[in-house]
């Protein structure tokens, strides 16, 4: 029991000693505001939190985030047509393709994947 204590002891010392050594020889200033921030997506943290948000930007990243889930849903679908019937799930297939096939047409149609006006 004294040796559980004694080694208890010991590594609480070390590492407050470690802790202490590298808060000193750390190059972390107070007068460096920047890095202590939080970083939010590209915007300036010292500048006001109330600016509008780009709109084109929120658009190419819900059209990432919908062909992201539609992999997702896609790729089972290899895996599973060895256990059942192979017609109806080329049909799932091709008809959930087809539906983004058009929505991705229709938003190259509005203009939505142009980054540049």
């Amino acid at each position: 029991m004294l040796l559980v204590l004694t080694n208890t002891t010991i590594v609480l010392i070390i590492a407050t000693a470690v802790m202490f050594i590298s808060s000193i020889l750390a190059k972390k200033t107070i007068l460096d505001r920047e890095k202590s921030s939080p970083f939010e997506c590209g915007f300036d943290p010292k500048s006001s939190a109330r600016l509008p948000f780009s709109l084109r930007f929120f658009l190419i990243a819900l059209i990432f985030l919908i062909f992201d889930v539609e992999i997702t849903l896609i790729l089972p679908l290899a895996p599973i047509m060895n256990f059942t019937n192979i017609k109806s799930w080329i049909f799932t297939g091709v008809f959930f393709l087809i539906i983004l096939l058009l929505g991705l047409f229709h938003e190259w149609n509005q203009g939505a994947l142009e980054w540049a006006p």
